[in-house]
């Protein structure tokens, strides 16, 4: 009983936040924003060190899964506090169970091992030689129905009413496990593809090929059984955009081209410009036009390869994360293209607050991209510390957007 008091409460205040005119304002401003009119550039807080001071002694729940949830409930309390045009959805989201050769996407273990400590970094185990990739297997789309809907039966029991649960049936191919790059590091390990591209490439060619049939072969799959929701919009931001619908778990059973699909390839970042087009990019753009707009990029620098990422016709959104050279890649997006700005977290928030330093930080680069003319929006990812003083980040979000009244 004590569980399902602590999950309805926490869910009745989210569905409230989700279902205020301050949300729907927020909602109105990505629309505009991801279709080029918008007034001035958004902010959305993508990650803010959660984990490093979060008290878990708060947490009433018992039940491994819904322990997990009434987490993820207290993080989006939280955040929504955060004064950033981030918007919290009156839904509670629950990947759906699928069957899978061996319970593995690819019929083998991908993993990156376990971590030594909590927040510490994972060591590569990967498949060392050519002939262990015979056995990879695809994994076809099927769902198991039964586990999905004990969980299911589970959450909404739990949140007594208080918010919707929406299972997302889209497949064990998205986001990270859909981008080739990923599994391909896991597999294979990263200094090994380095060789590959060298020693082996009609072999790394034929694997990469593989991978890209097999992920649109399960897309396709869902896409006919009706697996894709309104709800299964994935763009590393706000999928909101006047050229699409807005997100709805109500809607089920929507075409590929309906949605926003993000893909990145931070595993190939030290490859040559033409060599990412030739040993990633090339496999990921039949994935990426399949959907309606899509978006590209998460930390890696793309600087060198922004060129070659024109090709994808339907691409929208271009991330410029810290390591980019920030002007080049202004001036390559131009108007073309959303440029989605990754401010760096270890200069601004690690080891403390330097207001002055975030100021000048933000005002250099608006310049940059008001001088390219820029659409652009400000995203802060990959927080790994706030150095326990989490009131930072909202003072953060403060002072950008007193910057961002300054100049726009």
């Amino acid at each position: 009983m004590e569980e399902k008091n602590c999950l309805y409460d926490l869910a009745t205040q989210v569905r409230e936040i989700a279902r205020s005119d301050a949300m729907e304002g927020k909602r109105r401003l990505w629309r505009r924003q991801n279709s080029f009119q918008g007034e001035r550039p958004l902010i959305y807080v993508r990650a803010f060190a959660f984990d490093e001071w979060f008290d878990e002694s708060v947490l009433k729940c018992v039940d491994p899964m819904l322990r997990a949830y009434e987490r993820q409930l207290h993080m989006t309390l939280w955040r929504s506090r955060l004064g950033d045009d981030y918007i919290v959805e009156p839904w509670l989201e629950m990947g759906a169970s699928y069957v899978m050769p061996n319970g593995e996407r690819w019929g083998v273990p991908v993993s990156l091992g376990e971590k030594p400590v909590r927040g510490g970094a994972a060591a590569f185990r990967p498949l060392l030689t050519e002939e262990d990739f015979s056995c990879l297997r695809a994994a076809p789309y099927v769902v198991d129905e039964e586990a999905t809907a004990l969980r299911r039966e589970k959450l909404e029991a739990a949140l007594g009413g208080a918010l919707p649960v929406f299972v997302s049936r889209q497949g064990p191919y998205t986001m990270w496990s859909g981008d080739i790059s990923t599994d391909l590091a896991k597999l294979r390990g990263l200094e090994q593809i380095m060789w590959d591209v060298y020693d082996n490439p009609e072999w790394l060619h034929s694997l990469l090929a593989f991978m890209r049939d097999s992920i649109l072969e399960n897309h396709a799959q869902a896409e006919a059984a009706g697996g894709y929701s309104l709800a299964d919009h994935q763009n590393q931001c706000m999928p909101y955009a006047m050229e699409m619908e807005d997100p709805d778990p109500a809607v089920t059973g929507v075409p590929r081209r309906r949605l926003w699909r993000f893909l990145a390839a931070q595993e190939f970042t030290g490859f040559s410009p033409e060599m990412f087009w030739e040993f990633i990019l090339q496999y990921q753009q039949p994935i990426l036009e399949a959907f309606g707009l899509t978006a590209y990029g998460c930390c890696e620098d793309l600087t060198g390869v922004i060129p070659y990422l024109r090709r994808i016709r339907n691409l929208r959104r271009i991330a410029v994360s810290p390591f980019a050279n920030a002007r080049r890649c202004a001036e390559l997006i131009g108007r073309d293209y959303i440029l989605s700005w990754r401010p760096n977290p270890s200069l601004m928030l690690a080891t403390g607050l330097d207001e002055d330093l975030v100021r000048r930080h933000m005002r250099e680069h608006f310049a940059v991209f008001r001088e390219n003319r820029n659409a652009f929006d400000i995203t802060l990812k990959d927080v790994e510390t706030v150095s326990h003083r989490p009131e930072n980040v909202r003072r953060w979000t403060e002072i950008v957007r007193e910057e961002i009244d300054r100049c726009f």
